[in-house]
């Protein structure tokens, strides 16, 4: 479990800023910023990001409001979640109201703004350090913005979701949890002297015949949001698809809310899948949207269900909006972190655009101990719930992170693309206590970095070191792994490099042009464009890479 960050530590550290973290309630932020949309006149004024000076956010007349509105802010009913309270005159929320305001394709939709990793001088500090993540949110969310017709919000754009998204075809590791795969070529959108390294972590993959038991209670929000779009048609589909894939020794338990909670259906063997799909069907929208009494009941089920050994997994499907519920998110929180603990964990899956809460469904994913998908098309419940059902299911290791450390003799500045709000401090890297993310069986995650070399560096010298540490949830036992890449590693040119890497230097390119990143601030939609067209011939028949030209074309499309 990881507690996400407003700001990453690499941005605060030019400006010697320690960074402070406070948890505050989503419910706050929602309902402020819903009284502030009906209430304030729409004008704004833009003010400096603190990690990136070149970008600006909407305030409208916060500080203000807040003072008038506090006492019936603090009255109202709260959302579960939490979020982390802002540096003052820094961004969070995008939008939000009852209405499209602005010109705003979707009303009522939610994103946080984690600000952009700068350039770090190695002689300032070498070290950069961050826990590994697997949620893929954040590709889909934007794909639904793209088909619809839409430039993304710059908020919902998370670098690292958008490049873990992809099946970067690396090994399976021989031995142990995970293999270490390292490449280096010139960058080809950083410009001169700036060159690309990709680090892959594979996670090894477990036959489903060998995975775990799985205990899995569905938490379904069938408020009157869910009529929506037909989202609580999607949902009951995607669940249809995981049903289908669960083994007969697999238990299901079902519970539902709207203005309250209940069970519609105690824990139950999946070689029943009669009865669990019959449960599933019958469900139809209802009444407001009561998420903390969903989830309540949702874990009083599964404690009681509990058995060791097992996977124990709540599996949320919903908007993330929530209106009604009992006060005080921390309670909660703290109820989702304390059985997390006890190894129930909270997977959400979100649907729907448009009165949707993408920080709500991502940070009660990571107090959970889960990840957070997003499905926008039933091919994508698929992937999910068939395609990578293992991998959703079972946890093979906790409190992952990664330490790349650059030689200051032959590496001048580094860049981290993504992980802003995975940030872990330095000294903490073995540090076990210190909370980090969860990987499942299969999976792999991905870091690019930009890089500079010294001029007349030796090229046989050791240009960087990428370690990972993890605990294995089966023994307890904690695993430190390591690879090194040297500067005679690196491709002299880029088209040499595998078309892989290529790939995810687009891949990169295009997620860091869609929240107008300063450092591709001289980049068109369209050189990426021409980079995605020219690897499928490398890649035929590759359909990750068809979808990803076919968003690339819609965004080309929208930028001219």
């Amino acid at each position: 479990m990881f507690t996400r960050r407003l700001f990453s530590t690499h941005a605060l550290r030019r400006r010697g800023i320690r960074r402070l973290s406070t948890a505050i309630s989503v419910a706050t932020l929602f309902a402020l910023l819903a009284v502030l949309v009906s209430a304030c006149a729409p004008a704004a004024t833009s003010i400096p990001s603190t990690s990136d000076a070149s970008t600006s956010v909407p305030v409208t007349r916060i500080a203000e409001a807040t003072v008038v509105l506090r006492e019936e802010i603090l009255a109202a009913p709260t959302i579960i979640a939490a979020a982390q309270a802002p540096v003052p005159g820094t961004p969070c929320c995008s939008t939000g109201g009852n209405t499209t305001v602005n010109g705003e394709p979707y009303d009522a939709t939610f994103f946080e703004n984690y600000g952009t990793n700068p350039f770090i001088d190695t002689e300032d500090d070498h070290l950069s350090t961050f826990a590994l993540d697997v949620d893929t949110a954040s590709y889909t969310v934007i794909r639904r913005f793209l088909r619809d017709g839409n430039w993304p919000d710059k908020d919902a754009v998370r670098v690292e979701e958008v490049i873990n998204y992809f099946d970067w075809r690396y090994a399976d590791p021989e031995e142990g949890a995970f293999s270490l795969h390292l490449e280096g070529a010139p960058s080809p959108f950083g410009g001169d002297k700036y060159w690309l390294v990709k680090i892959g972590v594979q996670g090894r993959h477990i036959n489903t015949e060998q995975r775990q038991d799985a205990m899995l209670t569905f938490v379904i929000d069938v408020s009157g949001s869910m009529a929506a779009e037909n989202r609580l048609g999607m949902v009951k589909r995607a669940l249809h698809l995981l049903v289908n894939e669960l083994r007969s020794s697999d238990r299901v338990a079902i519970v539902v809310y709207g203005s309250d909670a209940r069970m519609v259906l105690p824990p139950t063997r999946a070689s029943n899948s009669e009865t669990i799909l019959e449960a599933i069907d019958r469900l139809e929208p209802e009444g407001a949207t009561n998420a903390a009494a969903g989830l309540q009941m949702a874990y009083q089920v599964a404690s009681e269900a509990y058995r060791e050994g097992e996977i124990n997994r709540l599996i949320l499907c919903s908007d993330g909006v929530a209106n009604v519920g009992v006060t005080g998110a921390d309670e909660i929180l703290a109820t989702i972190e304390r059985f997390a603990r006890r190894n129930i964990a909270l997977s959400t899956v979100g649907f729907g655009m448009g009165n949707f809460n993408d920080v709500m469904m991502e940070q009660l994913a990571d107090k959970g101990n889960g990840n957070y998908a997003y499905v926008d098309t039933l091919e994508e419940a698929r992937r999910i719930f068939v395609e990578n059902l293992t991998g959703t299911l079972q946890t093979i290791a906790r409190d992952a992170k990664m330490q790349v450390e650059f030689n200051p003799q032959v590496v001048s500045r580094y860049r981290l693309l993504g992980y802003e709000n995975r940030d872990v401090a330095d000294q903490d890297f073995r540090n076990d206590k210190v909370d980090a993310g969860e990987v499942g069986a299969g999976h792999s995650v991905t870091a690019l970095y930009e890089i500079k070399f010294h001029d007349g560096a030796p090229p046989a010298d050791q240009a960087l070191m990428a370690r990972i540490r993890y605990q294995d949830p089966t023994s307890g036992e904690v695993v430190e792994q390591d690879a090194a890449l040297a500067g005679e590693d690196f491709q002299a040119r880029f088209e040499a490099a595998s078309p892989m890497f290529q790939l995810a230097a687009a891949v990169a390119e295009y997620a860091e042009i869609l929240r107008q990143s300063y450092w591709s601030k001289e980049s068109r939609m369209s050189d990426v464009q021409a980079l995605v067209r020219r690897l499928t011939d490398d890649l035929p028949q590759d359909e990750q890479v068809n979808d990803f030209l076919d968003l690339v074309n819609r965004a080309a499309a929208l930028q001219r």
